[in-house]
């Protein structure tokens, strides 16, 4: 537990300082629970039992959300197509938990984005039809978000004529939509979330490593009681009463280390991508939401730029790097020029990224048809496996792995993490409403102001605090305008921060938010950090080459025709 004198964002700030004392404890105490994965599941593990008063650590094999929690598509939503499918139960749970996020949790992090479901037909009956079917749906998802209880945090949705959808929307052509609903879902930048949980867990005691993998399962008879793990070329044990596994599309990497453990649950990993482009190349205020014939697609409002996703097919090769390839994206550009009036081009593609989900599996299931639920296993004791879901429910997986675990040593105290903001959360709205004055105080535009507000919350205040002694971390970061200097210094400082990638893909989102990658900001980016992570000429040198490497190889990726091709180029 914390010292009660330091305040919540002191106390889990992720430093170089705080890495090493966490690593010491990893070697020197024994634990109630150690959760393997440091992805949204992971993170809010750790959160969940921290909270509950247990001794708690979280380990990571490269950084926090570097797989599937950095690669979604942004959105904290209910899953209106799962209405179609009968999946109330789902719904209304992952409205409640939206409404949660968006109004106690983070709202800072989670906020309202407006959506158009165009409504096709070309006749007046189809027309009717389709507006009463469509209308039926997103009348039952308010519905469902009202009756949640913990507030909506979103507006309620709103019928509107042919002309009103191409006044709100214009680059839709007339001929893809005879009117629109207008609904609202929430957005998130995912990985900025994990960074939130994993802190507010640090917060509360947990420690927090990442660079460290788990290599063996350690086992006295029938029973898990530690894990070996790798970290700075060396290896030893963590003993803990209660292993927790929240790894996602690597779980049958857990399983394997224990060869004659029942699995309990199989997993499947399901591809999806996403390409982004500049907000200019379509005329718009709100997003979309298309029916394909293989999945949904979104056109999302993100800053600056758009994100249109996604896919939803097998995938069989390395897991680390999934990547796009030009059949994925000629796929979501051919679907979403079926609906606008100027087509877009590869060349207004700004950033491509690609993720796998983890899916429950049965027999001979297609992807699409996978079950999106979670669910806890035990395939020996004192080992938990929890996969499944999707992000927007991390905190009821968490809980459910953590209830399973507690059982083993005895603790009753439940789960209410329901009622603790994540760090930034509190007094973020005071501080929106100051905004104009905060901007005038620490020399920077209200815009800059905005944007640090609806990334860091209240902790706003401790990177204006960088630009008041250094006035040079309020410029933007080079070849990356939508962000200034101090947030790469404060990342390195207080964000667990290893690798210039880290800050790039995911502290930021610059490598995929610009044309360059990010090429044109990582020397900038390397220099920052390098003092406050004390990284030598040489280093710099070696983590900007492996950046630069890393962006062509997934270039050369996304030219190649299939699957097997396109990860052949990344490993190149």
């Amino acid at each position: 537990m914390r010292d009660r004198g330091e305040s919540r964002n002191v106390a889990g700030a992720l430093t170089p300082e705080r890495r090493d004392m966490d690593l010491a404890r990893l070697r020197d105490e024994e634990f109630d629970t150690l959760i393997i994965g440091g992805g949204v599941t992971g993170a809010g593990a750790a959160l969940d039992a921290a909270s509950r008063g247990l001794r708690v650590a979280l380990i990571e094999a490269t950084d926090l959300a570097s797989g599937t929690s950095s690669r979604s598509s942004k959105l904290v939503h209910g899953g209106l197509r799962y209405l179609e499918q009968l999946e109330f139960h789902l719904v209304h749970e992952a409205l409640r938990e939206r409404g949660l996020l968006a109004t106690r949790l983070a709202p800072h992090l989670v906020r309202p984005v407006p959506f158009l479901v165009p409504l096709p037909g070309d006749t007046w009956a189809k027309r009717s039809w389709n507006r009463v079917y469509y209308g039926a749906g997103v009348a039952l998802y308010d519905a469902f978000a009202s009756a949640t209880g913990h507030g909506r945090g979103m507006p309620v949705h709103r019928h509107l004529s042919q002309r009103s959808a191409r006044q709100i929307f214009p680059s839709l052509r007339s001929e893809a939509a005879a009117g629109a609903i207008r609904y609202y879902d929430g957005q998130v930048d995912d990985a900025r979330l994990v960074v939130s949980l994993a802190r507010t867990a640090a917060s509360l005691g947990a420690a927090v490593v990442t660079g460290a993998r788990a290599v063996g399962l350690v086992r006295d008879a029938r029973e898990v009681t530690g894990v070996r793990v790798a970290v700075d070329g060396t290896e030893f044990v963590v003993r803990a009463s209660t292993i927790i596994a929240a790894t996602g599309v690597w779980s049958d990497d857990i399983t394997a280390l224990l060869p004659d453990a029942r699995p309990g649950l199989r997993v499947r990993a399901s591809k999806g991508i996403h390409i982004v482009v500049p907000r200019s190349a379509i005329t718009g205020e709100v997003g979309l939401i298309l029916r394909t014939a293989k999945s949904v697609l979104f056109v999302i409002p993100w800053g600056g730029h758009w994100i249109i996703g996604t896919t939803d097919t097998d995938w069989t090769l390395g897991r680390d790097r999934p990547t796009a390839t030009a059949h994925d994206i000629d796929y979501l550009l051919d679907e979403v020029n079926k609906v606008l009036e100027r087509p877009i081009t590869r060349a207004d593609i700004e950033g491509v990224y690609a993720g796998l989900r983890p899916l429950l599996s049965g027999e001979d299931e297609s992807t699409s048809a996978l079950s999106r639920e979670h669910a806890v296993v035990e395939p020996m004791l004192g080992l938990f496996l929890v996969a499944g879901g999707k992000l927007t429910t991390y905190r009821v997986m968490a809980a459910d792995v953590v209830d399973r675990a507690i059982r083993r040593i005895g603790h009753t105290d439940r789960s209410h993490t329901d009622q603790l903001p994540l760090l930034g959360a509190d007094g973020f709205d005071r501080l929106w409403r100051q905004r104009t004055e905060l901007a005038r105080r620490h020399g920077v535009a209200v815009g800059v102001v905005e944007h640090l507000l609806e990334r860091f919350g209240s902790l706003t205040i401790d990177v204006l605090r960088l630009t008041d002694s250094d006035p040079t971390l309020r410029h933007p970061l080079a070849g990356a305008p939508e962000y200034i200097a101090a947030e790469v210094v404060y990342a390195a400082m207080n964000e667990a921060v290893l690798h210039l990638d880290d800050v790039l893909s995911r502290r930021t989102r610059i490598s995929f938010e610009t044309p360059h990658r990010g090429e044109e900001s990582a020397r900038h980016a390397a220099e920052l950090i390098a003092p406050v992570l004390g990284w030598s000429a040489a280093r710099v040198e070696e983590e900007i080459a492996g950046y630069l490497a890393k962006m062509t190889a997934e270039r050369q990726s996304q030219q190649m025709p299939d699957d097997i091709t396109a990860d052949a180029a990344l490993l190149s």
